[in-house]
């Protein structure tokens, strides 16, 4: 153990000495190479000073030779450069920590000697240049600041006396050179403000020298100009993140900084940029004086200067960005200066300095738009809208119309110009003018599009393909409009501090007033055609509370553009104590810090017209003279009644100097003397009045005018200024759904307009792709609520489909699609916005239908396409009808999906593979991308209106409006086509049919009543596609019954047009109303509805080959019984008797039917008892209707009956008394008994009765009689068996007397029946026994009986003496 811990010390110790060797060889290392690093320093600064030593000339002392006394000079120089070579290689040391001036003088007093030649002094440049650049010393070098700073002293007091050009623009380039390599130094953050404001200075003294040498030096002096701004203005955003001790725009003292190397090493700051911007603003004032041919010298912008100056205002924006804006002096001077220069120069600047002036206002825009708000306004509509209408050189309008566009490019610029221009009633529309702007140049000439036209287009689609890619963002939220109410009184000159926590607030606040910036404009125009009507409207409008507000009318008569001057002027000179406040609030409204008072009284007035009465006048100018002296900062004036006067004297003057009539002009003299002793018994300075007159002689205060000019004057930029001071700043936010659907809607109808016009006038295929991108970003825009937008861009490029040319010919139609590229574009656009955006189309479905139906005849639509078919067997449900597939909201990263397909259309990619070797492969093939069927077929979910439009439009042109015929053909295939597209949208949406048919049965109504078509084939097609909804709807449950009675209308509308039809389309209306009856038949809810459908299946029994189908339906409805109701029998009652009364019916199917109509009481039977056990139901309302429905059932099987064979007829009188006898339990009332005896069998035995007679007195007849009297005897037997069978019902009836003798007088007829030649009737063998049964049952139950108040019993004796004597005494025995 002990040897172990004595090896591991030794281990210990050999590793310890290692590690201690191997530190002190990197000691050494890094001291060799430290020794290395100051001996090349010691080197290089050797070699300088022989090197300036050896441009130096020498004095006599020196060198004999050189004894001229202009050559001699302070020998000094030359002592302390030999002074500090012997100082250099001294004993080693580090040459950071010796003071930097020890070996910068000698070098410094050669470039400061003025005696000294070129060639010396730009030896000492070079020296000290590279002495920066070996950063010999740094910013913690003690003397370092005082280093830097007698650098710039020495090099901004270079001159060069006595020396040739060549050799000056030598020196000039090294002076360059050596500051950029001051401002780039590591202890240039040491020098003071004034050092880098000299430093610049110097640099651009350099710059105005370079102008007259070479290119050479001018290049370079600008360059370096360019370097120092961009190392002064980096250093803002460092200053900001190091947050030390900094200067700020309300220091005014200079900092010191420290000398040593320890703490925060500060220098130069916000001062020196804030001088040096302020120079850089100054440049763009420059002038130069051009000596015209007559002699006239006038001043003008010097462009080279302006240019210079933006470039570096550019790189001073772009490197502080936003920093800027934590320096108020800074931010001022961009707010006023840079802006107000800005605007002045770029309304008639050169093409170039335009370009220049847009850069920097973007610029701007993008780092400080914040603090922007006005000033941008300013800029957009008095520079770049203005430059850019029509009027200006076309390259200034381009150059204009580029800036536009520059700012359009830029991600938020739409929506927030929107939001704080647009929609502020105190603005100008700045996008709503920028969009139509581009709009007007965008519309394509009759010639070639020019290069400002194709520059607009791409301007105009930037704008839109922005909207439409942040509209549809966010996938949330419904499609459609959103309406904005004013429903409340809310001041409109307000504004709402953006929120994220609240942007839904905020949002609808914007549009608001938006809305309520309308509705101003509608004020004016009312209050210009009659102002009281249009102050009433304000109320009306809620843009104003009631009653009145001052403020509100001031505001209005403020900020409403296009107002009559004239009328607001007699309106604030009105004495009525509430316009005295509408004065106060208007002049309020002024901002006159920092005017004049003649530039503010020019401003005041030229916000109305000052009306003639002299008591009017006097109100207006006290109240502006109050406002005036309120906000003026100095004490020149006393009191307000100074400020009165004076403006009384200003107006006087202007008339004076500005009237033709005034013959003898008031002198500057005259004026000032005029105005001795207005300030409180003290006199204005003289100066003051001498500048008032001035102005108002050389421009005068229109008085006398109604328009207004844009110009930016100096009134207007203050009052700019000041209107910022107290405004909101620029509202920066982000894209919003409803506020993309709004801005849009400003600018919708010349987007279409334009995107029509260009792509009608250009043939270049990237072009016409680009444009169709257009339509598309239109159309996902417009699906959010601008309808008539989408319908409007269908209408306009269906007109290039070439498919509504009227003229055309379908060869040449045929042509121009196979060999002309903008026809297919055009065409695949169409449908695809059809497929994609149906929701949203209305009107537009006209046009889509039209182009159909063309294609159609032009035999371009095959059924592989449409597949309509296959559509309408799919099931059809709600919850099918509402998948996410139907969702057609139209988002960005479909676009490039979807310009697949037009770049297909491309004749070099028409082929595509396939040896397309004629035109109808290549129209087939376009055809197919169109994906026509898809349209119709996946339907379900578009909104009713659009709907019903697209229903409305296949009506209609299946009715022939619009449509012309070239053959009758052609009339018939057009029909049928409108008919199958509608049945396909029907089948489609059968899961809400209710909602949308009855609309479109008023349709069918409204073209019947207004034939333009021939109702055969109308009504055919019709017909047959109606029943093929009809199937489909009823193939599922309905829940509703307006569907049924809709659909059912709609058909027996169309077969009643031509009842032909029910002949023509015999087979399809069986079969699908057998297949309803069959098999769907639960689903059919309404007697109209069974009504309607019966009536349908009746035309299968009046031909031979639907017969069968017709009779098993109802045989199955019968059977079954499910599907017969109370609501029904009595259709199906008459269905099944029609079925029995048809011509071609064979006898077994007659007795069939009898059958079933005999059965079909137990249904009535069934009812009844199920009614009768139900303790609610009401009883007698229950047996009432179930014996009427008896009586129909039988009256079905008495009547009719006579001219059928013997075997059916006997059928028949069977099949009526099995039904009696089902039925007797619905006949336990006497009155029922009674009715259905005299309706069904009294007329039965009568009808036969005649019958009989009637052949009994025909020739060759005896048969038929026979068969005749055969039935009657049946029928009388079976008339006995009802009569005693109810006899207890009918005897309780206060009728039954009558009844009695009706019978009696049957059976006397049928007794004394006389069938003349045929010999006697074998009915007077029955008569008495029926007879004597009917007496005997009714004597045992004691109904015929003597009675003392009753003669019945004497009656019925008589009755029987006459009928049948035989029997008396049997029935009445004495």
């Amino acid at each position: 153990m002990a040897k172990s811990i004595k090896r591991l010390s030794a281990m210990d110790f050999l590793n310890e000495e290692e590690d201690y060797n191997h530190q002190n060889n990197r000691r050494s290392k890094s001291i060799s190479r430290s020794k290395r690093k100051q001996l090349a320093l010691s080197c290089m600064l050797n070699t300088e000073v022989g090197a300036v030593l050896a441009v130096i000339p020498r004095s006599p002392e020196f060198n004999p030779l050189y004894s001229s006394l202009e050559d001699t000079f302070d020998s000094s120089i030359v002592t302390s450069l030999r002074s500090l070579r012997s100082l250099i290689f001294n004993p080693t040391q580090e040459w950071r920590s010796i003071d930097p001036s020890i070996y910068l003088s000698p070098f410094l007093d050669v470039i400061l000697n003025d005696d000294m030649p070129a060639a010396a002094t730009a030896v000492a440049l070079s020296s000290i240049l590279k002495i920066l650049k070996f950063e010999v010393f740094d910013e913690r070098t003690p003397g370092a600041k005082e280093a830097m700073e007698a650098i710039v002293t020495a090099i901004t007091g270079c001159r060069l006396e006595k020396t040739d050009p060549v050799s000056e623009d030598a020196v000039m380039m090294k002076i360059l050179q050596v500051l950029a390599g001051t401002m780039h130094h590591r202890a240039s953050i040491l020098l003071s403000d004034p050092a880098v404001c000299t430093l610049v200075n110097a640099c651009f003294q350099v710059v105005q020298q370079s102008v007259n040498r070479g290119d050479l030096l001018q290049r370079n002096a600008r360059y370096t100009m360019h370097e120092l701004i961009q190392v002064v203005f980096s250093r803002l955003p460092e200053l900001e993140k190091k947050g030390g001790r900094h200067q700020t725009d309300d220091d005014d003292d200079d900092e010191e900084d420290d000398d040593g190397g320890g703490g925060e090493v500060t220098g130069y700051g916000i001062k020196c940029a804030i001088d040096i911007f302020h120079f850089l603003c100054s440049l763009l004032n420059v002038v130069s004086v051009i000596e015209n041919p007559d002699g006239t010298l006038p001043h003008t912008a010097d462009e080279n200067v302006q240019i210079f100056a933006l470039l570096m205002i550019n790189s001073a924006l772009e490197l502080s960005g936003d920093v800027i804006g934590r320096h108020p002096r800074l931010l001022r001077m961009i707010q006023d200066d840079l802006f107000h220069h800005l605007i002045y120069y770029g309304s008639w600047s050169s093409s170039f300095v335009l370009s220049m002036i847009c850069s920097t206002v973007l610029n701007a825009y993008h780092f400080l738009r914040r603090f922007l708000r006005f000033q941008l306004e300013a800029f957009f509509l008095n520079v770049l809208t203005r430059l850019a209408s029509f009027g200006s050189s076309i390259s200034i309008q381009e150059v204009a119309g580029e800036g536009i566009i520059n700012f359009c490019r830029q991600p938020t610029f739409i929506i927030e110009a929107y939001v704080n221009f647009d929609c502020d009633p105190c603005c100008r529309n700045v996008f709503e003018d920028f969009g139509r702007l581009l709009c007007k140049h965008s519309f394509a000439g009759s010639g070639s599009s020019t290069s400002m036209q194709i520059q607009a287009f791409e301007g105009l689609l930037i704008l839109i393909h922005h909207i439409a890619d942040n509209i549809d963002k966010d996938d949330s939220g419904p499609l459609g409009a959103y309406a904005v109410q004013l429903n409340e009184y809310i001041p409109f000159w307000e504004d709402m501090e953006r929120d994220e926590d609240e942007l839904d607030t905020w949002v609808e606040h914007v549009r608001m007033r938006k809305y309520q910036k309308k509705k101003l404009l509608i004020a004016a125009n009312h209050f210009n055609r009659d102002n009281k009507k249009g102050l009433e409207y304000l109320k009306h409008a809620k843009l104003i509370s009631d009653p009145p507000d001052p403020k509100g009318y001031a505001y209005f008569f403020r900020y409403t553009p296009g107002l009559d001057k004239k009328i607001i002027g007699e309106y604030l000179g009105d004495p009525d104590e509430f316009y005295l406040k509408v004065l106060k609030e208007f002049t309020e409204t002024f901002h006159f810090n920092g005017m004049v008072l003649d530039t503010a009284l020019r401003f005041y007035l030229e916000s109305f017209l000052l009306p003639g009465e002299s008591q009017k006048i006097q109100r207006i100018l006290e109240a502006f003279s109050d406002r005036f002296y309120d906000q003026q900062s100095s004490d020149l004036f006393a009191s307000k009644d100074t400020v009165l006067i004076l403006c009384y004297s200003l107006i006087m003057l202007n008339t004076d100097q500005h009237n033709p009539q005034v013959k003898k002009k008031m002198t500057e003299e005259e004026f000032i003397r005029n105005n001795r002793a207005i300030n409180a018994g003290q006199d204005l300075p003289r100066d003051y009045l001498s500048e008032l007159f001035q102005s108002i002689s050389s421009y005068a205060i229109a008085l006398d005018t109604s328009t207004v000019s844009l110009d930016m004057t100096p009134s207007r930029w203050i009052q700019l200024i000041n209107r910022s001071k107290v405004s909101q700043n620029y509202i920066q936010c982000d894209y919003d759904r409803r506020l993309c659907r709004d801005m849009f809607a400003c600018i919708a109808g010349p987007s279409v307009a334009a995107l029509s016009s260009f792509f009608e006038h250009n043939d270049e295929e990237e072009l016409l792709h680009e444009c169709i991108e257009g339509l598309f970003s239109v159309a996902r825009i417009a699906q959010y609520g601008l309808e008539d937008t989408l319908d409007e861009l269908i209408t306009s490029f269906c007109k290039f489909t070439t498919l509504q040319n009227p003229y055309a010919s379908p060869e040449e139609t045929l042509y121009t699609f196979g060999h002309d590229l903008k026809p297919r574009l055009a065409t695949v656009a169409v449908f695809t916005i059809a497929n994609m955006f149906r929701n949203g189309i209305r009107g537009g479905w006209k046009n889509i239908v039209d182009c159909l139906i063309k294609l159609k005849r032009l035999k371009l639509i095959p059924q592989s396409v449409l597949d309509l078919e296959q559509s309408a067997d799919a099931p059809t449900t709600p919850e099918s009808a509402a998948s996410p597939t139907e969702d057609h909201r139209f988002s960005s990263h479909q676009m490039g999906t979807i310009m697949q397909r037009f770049t297909l259309l491309s004749p070099d990619n028409m082929d595509d593979g396939i040896n397309l070797s004629n035109e109808s492969d290549r129209n087939i093939k376009m055809i197919k991308l169109c994906q026509i069927g898809s349209i119709f077929s996946t339907c379900s979910n578009i909104p009713i209106e659009s709907l019903h439009s697209l229903g409305r439009s296949l009506i209609s042109a299946a009715a022939g409006k619009g449509q012309k015929y070239s053959t009758q053909h052609d009339e018939e295939e057009t029909i049928e086509f409108c008919w199958e597209l509608l049945s396909a949208v029907a089948i489609a949406n059968a899961h809400r049919f209710h909602m949308f048919w009855p609309n479109f049965h008023e349709y069918l109504l409204a073209v019947v009543q207004f034939q333009m078509f021939s109702p055969v084939p109308f009504a055919e097609k019709a017909l047959l596609g109606l029943l093929k909804i009809c199937l489909k709807l009823f193939s599922q449950p309905v829940d509703d019954k307006i569907s049924e009675e809709a659909i059912f209308k709609s058909i027996t509308l169309m077969w009643k047009l031509d009842k032909e039809i029910l002949d023509t389309c015999h087979d399809i209306i069986s079969q699908t109303s057998s297949r309803i009856v069959t098999d769907y038949a639960a689903n059919l809810q309404t007697p109209f509805g069974w009504k309607s459908l019966l009536n349908l299946l009746s035309v299968a029994w009046r031909y031979p080959e639907t017969y069968d189908l017709g009779v098993d339906a109802l045989v199955t409805l019968f059977s079954d019984g499910t599907h017969v109701s109370r609501t029904n029998y009595a259709f199906c009652i008459d269905c099944a008797f029609g079925c029995f009364l048809a011509k071609n019916s064979p006898a077994d199917k007659k007795k069939k039917m009898l059958d079933i109509l005999a059965d079909s009481v137990n249904l009535l039977i069934h009812w009844h008892r199920t009614l009768y056990s139900d303790p609610g139901s009401n009883f007698s309302i229950s047996s009432s209707t179930s014996s009427s429905s008896n009586e129909e059932t039988s009256r079905s099987l008495a009547n009719y009956n006579m001219n059928l064979q013997e075997e059916i007829r006997n059928h028949a009188v069977h099949s009526l008394h099995k039904s009696f006898l089902l039925a007797e339990e619905l006949l336990f009332i006497s009155s029922n008994c009674i009715n259905y005896f005299n309706l069904v069998i009294f007329a039965m035995v009568d009808e036969l009765h005649e019958k009989m007679l009637e052949y009994s007195r025909r020739e060759g007849a005896e048969k038929e009689m026979r068969s005749m009297e055969g039935t009657l005897k049946l029928a009388m037997e079976l008339f006995t068996d009802m009569f005693l069978q109810s006899l207890r019902q009918i005897a309780e009836s206060p009728g039954f007397r009558t009844f009695w003798l009706g019978i009696l007088r049957r059976m006397d007829t049928c007794m004394k029946a006389d069938l003349g030649h045929y010999g006697p009737s074998s009915l007077s063998d029955i008569i008495p026994h029926l007879l004597k049964k009917i007496i005997t049952q009714m004597k045992e139950q004691e109904i015929l009986v003597p009675k003392e108040d009753d003669d019945m019993w004497e009656i019925t004796y008589i009755q029987i003496q006459w009928i049948c004597p035989a029997i008396k005494d049997d029935l009445f025995p004495m």
